[in-house]
Order: structure tokens, then C-alpha cells, then sequence
């Protein structure tokens, strides 16, 4: 994890997102987001669990092995829950192992919570370390539309990790920033203005890595609904998900890992 706490990251973003006025539409409405960026700030949020494994095989003896390894930001580690089982990673795992075609997953993680897009080199570096992994899942790009970062330049980071990635004969699955107006940390108009930029980062993440020869999978599109339907999808800190709200994430990341899996085994 970086050195600072997630609580002051994001803060210092959400007040960035104060500053975006033209939203507020008057100066009035600019203090108001400022005030809740201060409210955010007083919050307590879930932080990384140490004794989480970022490292597990899970399957049975003698399946087709899988080699998985997740990079991104703190959902990459499952920040917000205290179980390897519960986390994306973990829940994804096992049910890649599931049924007559389930395969032996190890899985393994380099993410950072807090990171950007442009912590994913130094993270791509890490998952090439040893043996080469089968298949990359990457979650990334929250953590860009709360600083406010220009989609098109986030992206072109994004799209530079999946080529080098691809190049390394990795198949790449990428779960978009995921539907940030579904949060319930942030209050409204500012849950709008983060929810608005999340949308940005998603719509310029997806052309940048087809571009790349990644896959993708919209999470805001495809789980953004049953968050906003669902608190228990949330952790306790309302920014974070919980167990059920990995589990939404996936199953909806699944078709798209054994499609690539099915790929990475002809290689």
C-alpha cells in the first residue's frame, strides 16, 4: 500500500471535485461541495487488511492450472473485507475452479491501494516477475475520476500497461472505474460530480484498451444498478464494496476470464 491513509487521498480529491464549480453551477453551490469534500475527509475508511493472502492456489489436484494475478487499486487487495474468500479475487478464483471444466487457481496480487494508472508500470513490472502469469485482471481508474484526472491521459496509461502486458503473452480482462454515483460516503451534488467523472474514465478506458488487445468488462454498466439498489454492496465505510459487492464484480468479471483462460491454454 502507498504511505498515505485512504481517507486523506481522498479528500485531497474530493477536493479537487469541489473545485469544479461549473457543476455547482454558482459559488454557493461550490461551498457546498466543499463542505462535503470536509465531511469526507471526517469519515473512517476501510483500510488494508495485512493478513489478507495475496497469494493462494485454490482448486483441486491434478485441474488445468491457472495462473491469475490482479493489478489495480484497492479492490485489486479487497480492502473493505477481512477474508481471502471474500474478496474479488478469492470469490473469482473459486468460481473459476467450479464444474467438469474447473481449473487449479493460483492467484496472486500486485495491487496498491490507492494507485492510479500511472502506479500500473512499476505494478506490471511486479506480475512479470517469475512465472509469467496466464491471465491479468486489472481494476483500476476510481481512483483517477475522485483526483479529477483527464480521462484521455489516464487512459493512455491504462492502454500502455495492457500492451506491454499483451506483448508478454498475458490475455488482459479490465474492469472499468465502476459506478461511482452509487457510493454513499459522498453526499449528493458531490456524489454526482464523481459519478460524472467515473463515467469519463470509463468511456475513455474502454477505447483505449481494445485499442491495446485487452477485453473489457463495464462494471459501471453492467453492476452500477445493484449497487445503487443495494447498500449491503458497500462496506462499512459506504466507498469500499463488502463481500456482496465483490461477489457482483465477480461473477460479472467471470465470462470474460474464462474466455480469456480458454485463450491463455492454447498458447
Amino acid at each position: 500500500m502507498t504511505g498515505r491513509s485512504l481517507g486523506g487521498e481522498l479528500a485531497v480529491r474530493l477536493g479537487k471535485a469541489a473545485a469544479v464549480s461549473l457543476v455547482a453551477g454558482t459559488i454557493g453551490g461550490a461551498a457546498v461541495l466543499a463542505g462535503q469534500a470536509v465531511a469526507a475527509r471526517n469519515r473512517d475508511y476501510a483500510q488494508p487488511e495485512l493478513g489478507l493472502a495475496l497469494r493462494a492456489t485454490v482448486g483441486r489436484a491434478g485441474a488445468p492450472l491457472l495462473r491469475l494475478v490482479l493489478l489495480g487499486d484497492s479492490s485489486a487487495l479487497g480492502v473493505g473485507v477481512a477474508r481471502f474468500d471474500e474478496t474479488v479475487g478469492g470469490q473469482l478464483a473459486h468460481l473459476l475452479t467450479e464444474g467438469p471444466t474447473g481449473r487449479r487457481v493460483h492467484l496472486s496480487s500486485v495491487g496498491v491501494s490507492g494507485s492510479r494508472s500511472t502506479d500500473l508500470a512499476t505494478q506490471v513490472a511486479r506480475a512479470l516477475l517469475g512465472d509469467r502469469p496466464d491471465v491479468a485482471v486489472v481494476l483500476i481508474g476510481a481512483n483517477d475520476a475522485t483526483a479529477m484526472r483527464r480521462p484521455a491521459e489516464a487512459a493512455a496509461y491504462l492502454a500502455s500497461a495492457v500492451r506491454r502486458l499483451r506483448e508478454a503473452r498475458v490475455e488482459v480482462v479490465v474492469g472499468t472505474c465502476p459506478d461511482l454515483g452509487a457510493v454513499r460516503a459522498v453526499a449528493p451534488p458531490l456524489r454526482q460530480v464523481i459519478g460524472w467523472s467515473g463515467r469519463r474514465v470509463a468511456r475513455a478506458q474502454t477505447a483505449a484498451v481494445l485499442e491495446a488487445g485487452g477485453t473489457v468488462v463495464d462494471l459501471g454498466t453492467e453492476t452500477g444498478p445493484v449497487f445503487r439498489a443495494d447498500a449491503g454492496t458497500l462496506c462499512h465505510d459506504g466507498f469500499h464494496p463488502s463481500a456482496d459487492g465483490y461477489r457482483v464484480w465477480a461473477h460479472a468479471l467471470l465470462p470474460a476470464v474464462v474466455a480469456a483462460a480458454n485463450v491463455a491454454s492454447r498458447h
